[in-house]
């Protein structure tokens, strides 16, 4: 049976075949490795299992794994839990996908790309009392690691794996790796069908699990207790503040964050699960020098005191039931949060640059009083980020098209043109007349937000890939003047000189010893007509 996935596609690069692909390619392409890791007494978290078995971790990686894998607080956690995880990668390793892997991530959109120097690990950890157990107990977290940002799909994934593995054991890896291994490569834009453990998930069945994407979160669910400061934490994002979610246990928080800003990319690190034993913990807990532009969710208490000297921090209680209205947390100073039981809330000094927009907050409002759908209320507020951002960039993407050279510049016989510098003081004058006020409703300080904005390392992420974008269009036109050039040389040629050429060459090619010399005469018989004349041969 089959297990399709809607948002991704098969996409073949004109000079990659699948006749090149070696056995675990395909599976390379979707996962680095399954982990199986489990609670020893004496030795704590030890991964017990790792698939494909010529999979190779360092043993740094092996390490955050185990700590990332088993939740912060579990007391609480009895039952099954999913959470997602992001740790650096040890050391650079190589695929022989290389050629399917650099197109689909030149044709995906930021969100989807992959990792470069990091995994996500994708957890589902299951807690259940067994007194057989010394510790009375059974605690085991089936770990999916990828490069990938595809939440949704490999929690989906797991939801089918997990519970069979749990039944089955290892015999059960081994086929769903053998499973994966068949896909085809991933490729935003299509619909895959993916075999996988005799499971039909499709899109227009009703009896199937509908995926409508691949990687978002349900973004009203995880802003729901905080959706009065939505448009603050979009500032927050925009500007890469470090920030701090000190959160319950949903780990989706701090990737909601982080798209709420999409299409624009998010160009720094974030940590959905961060904890005492992650190896930058030092690193970015150190009050010997400034916070670092990171987003970090934690759920472990000891944060609060930890992290107290970060300037922006997020606490966030319980999720309220369904319908249940979310009560408006008041922005609060940083020296109010003194105790690790203080109260859910905003602490920062930050203020917005720009005004609050009451009229989301009304619609969302109303959509809970009305027990409106969370996917619609999701759909929403999605749009309303989706249109924010895209007010914002737009005049940027405006000006910094006004820096490609002329088409009639480009000549064949130069160097392909260079874009002309970005300038700050002629893009903010450009802002009076086609700034953001053209396509927002909203009010505030725009040119403050601007300046602050190409500051930030968000800027001069997304700068330099437009840059490249743009140098890559010149050199393909100029390539494409020179063709031209050739192509006009080569018509310019007159048909007599062709055909000059033509029969130059059928002469060249005529035996010498098929063709009589005929030799000068200089003087002929006093009959002869053709007496005093030359013939040449």
């Amino acid at each position: 049976e089959n297990c399709t996935f809607s948002s991704l596609s098969l996409h073949v690069p004109p000079n990659c075949t699948t006749t090149v692909l070696l056995p675990w390619d395909r599976f390379s392409a979707w996962l680095h490795c399954i982990c199986v890791v489990g609670f020893d007494l004496e030795l704590g978290q030890a991964v017990e299992v790792i698939y494909p078995h010529h999979s190779k971790l360092s043993e740094k990686e092996k390490t955050s794994i185990c700590y990332l894998s088993f939740p912060d607080s579990n007391s609480g956690c009895l039952g099954d839990t999913q959470f997602c995880f992001r740790f650096r990668q040890g050391s650079n390793r190589k695929s022989s996908l290389g050629c399917f892997l650099e197109t689909a991530d030149r044709d995906a959109p930021p969100c989807l790309k992959r990792e470069q120097g990091h995994y996500y690990g994708y957890v589902y950890f299951r807690q259940v009392r067994d007194k057989t157990l010394k510790r009375g107990y059974f605690q085991k977290s089936l770990v999916l690691i990828s490069k990938l940002p595809y939440v949704t799909f490999f929690h989906s994934l797991l939801k089918i794996l997990a519970p069979e593995y749990f039944e089955k054991q290892e015999p059960c890896l081994e086929a769903a790796c053998n499973d994966i291994d068949r896909w085809p490569t991933p490729q935003p834009g299509r619909v895959l069908t993916l075999p996988i453990m005799g499971v039909v998930i499709k899109s227009d069945s009703s009896v199937s699990i509908v995926l409508p994407t691949i990687h978002e979160v349900d973004l009203f669910r995880c802003f729901y207790p905080v959706f009065f400061h939505i448009q603050m934490l979009w500032e927050l994002t925009l500007l890469k503040h470090p920030s701090m979610f000190s959160l319950h246990s949903n780990t989706h928080r701090v990737l909601s964050v982080r798209s709420c800003i999409s299409p624009l990319r998010y160009c720094s690190d974030f940590r959905p699960y961060f904890t005492i034993h992650d190896s930058e913990f030092k690193e970015y807990t150190t009050r010997t020098q400034a916070p670092p532009s990171v987003i970090l969710g934690v759920t472990n208490p000891f944060f609060a005191k930890t992290l107290q000297h970060w300037p922006h921090i997020i606490r966030i209680g319980d999720m309220k039931q369904a319908g249940e209205m979310a009560k408006q947390m008041k922005v609060k100073k940083l020296k109010n949060l003194k105790t690790l039981d203080s109260k859910p809330g905003v602490y920062t000094a930050y203020k917005p640059y720009l005004n609050k927009d009451e009229e989301i907050i009304k619609q969302l409002q109303k959509g809970v009083n009305q027990k409106r759908p969370s996917a619609a209320q999701n759909a929403i507020l999605r749009r309303y980020f989706l249109e924010l951002t895209q007010s914002f960039i737009i005049p940027l993407e405006r000006y910094v098209a006004s820096l490609m050279p002329l088409q009639k510049t480009i000549s064949p016989w130069k160097s392909p043109p260079q874009l002309r510098p970005f300038v700050q003081q002629d893009f903010m004058k450009t802002l009076e007349k086609a700034g953001p006020q053209l396509t927002s409703r909203t009010k505030g300080d725009w040119i403050g937000l601007y300046r602050h904005f190409l500051k930030s390392p968000n800027f001069d992420g997304w700068f330099r890939s437009r840059r490249r974008e743009m140098t890559q269009k010149l050199e393909a036109l100029h390539l494409e003047a020179l063709c031209e050039e050739v192509q006009l040389c080569l018509s310019s040629l007159s048909q007599t000189r062709l055909l000059h050429m033509s029969v130059g060459n059928s002469l060249q090619i005529i035996p010498r010893t098929s063709v009589e010399p005929i030799r000068p005469t200089l003087q002929g018989a006093p009959g002869d007509k053709t007496r005093g004349q030359t013939s040449l041969g």
